[in-house]
């Protein structure tokens, strides 16, 4: 049986649903040699900010069980640099690209953006990150917010018609009411999740294993975390949701389409294997052919809830 993979998410439809996640795979032309990029549904770039930032002092990253903690302090080449030397790359290529904006106000995101879409690069959509601190709102993080996750919406929605993501935070009261605010300002389609808070000590020096003590914690110890977001979201809004957080293998990214996302993105697990968003959209396809299902969009939502 013969598997429709392609998925459609606001107006743009994409070859299949696995994108790989923001700050897993670099500006997407690191891995030519390793990965055929242009299988993949959807390349979501690093964080791209008005200025390059160096980011924050080593050690950043710490492998801890069934997952990582990173700070890395959205490192970047900056908005001017990005256009010049990525931009031109990405004409080349046959997947579409997703461009993530991170910033510290409005205007910080703003401009990226209105920079972006003179530039009128080969992108399809923006996801913007809104878990950085708003220097605007007392350091407040826009994703913990809806009053403040609405104002930026909408603020973005007024400067361009490409597909508009915005990324979620699960260290919210409630991650449906934030999504809600998103959907209102304009947003197509929400990402849900970006990481947890986490810590790692070395005992042995008694000192913290990265440079800032906290971060982000991924990998597969958060799936359940993130599966019950999507799941969450998508009772709490009508646009589409795309699913990330521990994806590892096709069953893991099937778990995350049957709790209700229309699309899915693979991050760690690209650190140990390039080619692992590859691998899972194989599996999907398999799974599909041994369920009974024509399509992946199909499995959207497919939960058989008997509570």
């Amino acid at each position: 049986m013969s598997v429709d993979t392609s998925v459609t998410i606001g107006n743009v439809e994409f070859s299949n649903p696995v994108f790989v996640a923001s700050g897993t795979f670099g500006y997407g032309v690191e891995t030519d040699e390793l990965v055929d990029v242009n299988r993949l549904g959807a390349i979501v770039t690093k964080s791209i900010t008005p200025q390059p930032r160096e980011g924050n002092p080593p050690p950043r990253m710490v492998e801890t069980p069934s997952g990582m903690i990173n700070s890395i302090g959205l490192a970047n080449i900056g908005v001017e640099r990005y256009i010049g030397e990525m931009l031109p790359l990405y004409e080349s290529f046959k997947t579409k690209i997703i461009t993530n904006i991170a910033g510290f106000s409005v205007s910080d995101y703003a401009e990226v953006m209105e920079k972006l879409e003179q530039a009128d690069g080969s992108i399809c959509a923006y996801e913007i990150n809104i878990s950085c601190p708003n220097v605007e709102g007392g350091k407040m993080e826009f994703a913990v917010d809806a009053g403040m996750t609405l104002t930026l919406t909408k603020e973005l929605r007024q400067r361009t018609e490409k597909l508009l993501i915005i990324k979620l935070s699960p260290s919210v009261t409630d991650i449906g009411e934030i999504a809600k605010a998103a959907e209102d300002g304009g947003a197509d389609a929400v990402s849900a999740i970006n990481t947890v808070f986490g810590m790692s000590i070395d005992t042995s020096s008694q000192r913290f294993n990265i440079a800032t003590g906290i971060g982000g914690l991924s990998g597969p110890a958060i799936r359940p975390i993130g599966v019950a977001c999507v799941h969450m979201i998508t009772s709490a809004v009508s646009i589409p949701v795309i699913g990330m957080g521990g994806i590892t293998s096709g069953s893991d990214a099937v778990e995350y389409m049957l709790a209700g996302a229309s699309a899915v993105q693979v991050g760690t697990a690209n650190y140990r294997d390039p080619a692992a968003g590859l691998t899972v959209l194989d599996e999907m396809i398999t799974f599909c052919d041994e369920h009974g299902f024509t399509s992946l969009s199909q499995l959207a939502g497919a939960l058989k809830d008997e509570s």
